[in-house]
């Protein structure tokens, strides 16, 4: 006889052509994502690059990594994402001549596939496998969602082997223009930084580089600014909660506290401290 099956939450999870609203706001998790384009108007800013997506692109991302999808509201935004914990893949990590899986996520950490033509319904045809899997429920559904996951996962790892990391082409200068002041944010977004010095390093005025990087990402240069800082201290306190919130905030770029700790919950919905807390508890435990 056949048994009932329930599986609590689990550390691999598909949502498959979401089409819902979504915001341009910054964000970061600790799992892995794969996402997946079908359709819309998406430039995706991720870290210190900014991606002009077409349908058939698949992007890597190493959670941590803060990202943020620009949005054209006008047109339908379809995408899947499938989250996972790398704990899922140690069953098959561990079978004879497995191939290291994780590898395109460790190495390039985060990085977009072009996928056309065959490739593309290759993707598509097993981000529909995992759905239907995932959707039927029980021990069968389960476990076939696992197995056309590590497939996906294949397919990834030997796309990454065929192109490794090709030339990524801009379709304006402005988008050429707004990558150079997020690389620029990237390396110096601790510093004491004004507008000014960016005018200054990327010869263009201020007014223009707001406007073009408002127009591209849908975001201030402030926001990105802080938006940056403040994951960035969420990093350091998950790798050391005894850090003291004073240091944080002085390490990642803030001149005081208050401010800091005020955006720090506004973004998070958690005081610095209670923050530690929470992570120097699940520590102990």
């Amino acid at each position: 006889m056949f048994s009932n099956f329930s599986v609590q939450e689990d550390t691999l999870g598909i949502t498959y052509r979401n089409d819902n609203p979504v915001g341009s706001v910054f964000h970061s998790h600790t799992y892995y994502e794969v996402y997946y384009f079908h359709s819309g108007s998406c430039n995706y800013l991720i870290g210190g690059n900014i991606y002009m997506l077409q349908p058939g692109d698949l992007i890597l991302m190493n959670g941590m990594t803060l990202h943020c999808p620009k949005v054209d509201t006008s047109v339908p935004y379809i995408r899947t994402t499938v989250h996972f914990e790398p704990a899922v893949l140690k069953p098959f990590l561990e079978l004879p001549h497995a191939v290291n899986m994780l590898q395109p996520f460790q190495e390039l950490k985060n990085c977009k596939l072009s996928l056309r033509g065959g490739e593309k319904e290759e993707a598509e045809r097993i981000l529909l496998e995992m759905h239907t899997h995932h959707t039927s429920g029980g021990i069968i559904g389960y476990n076939r969602l696992h197995l056309a996951f590590v497939d996906l996962l294949y397919f990834i790892h030997e796309q990454c082997l065929r192109t490794q990391r090709t030339r990524r082409e801009f379709t304006s200068e402005k988008e050429r223009h707004v990558q150079r002041i997020v690389s620029f944010l990237e390396e110096h977004y601790a510093e004491d930084l004004q507008l000014e010095h960016l005018q200054k390093h990327l010869n263009f005025s201020k007014f223009y580089l707001s406007k073009i990087f408002k127009e591209i990402t849908g975001l201030t240069i402030f926001h990105f600014i802080y938006r940056r800082r403040i994951n960035e201290a969420k990093t350091l306190f998950m790798h050391d909660p005894t850090q003291s919130v004073t240091g944080v905030c002085l390490q990642v770029g803030f001149k005081h506290l208050a401010h800091f700790s005020r955006l720090f919950k506004q973004q998070i919905g958690l005081t610095p401290e209670k923050y530690k807390k929470i992570i120097r508890d699940s520590l102990s435990t």
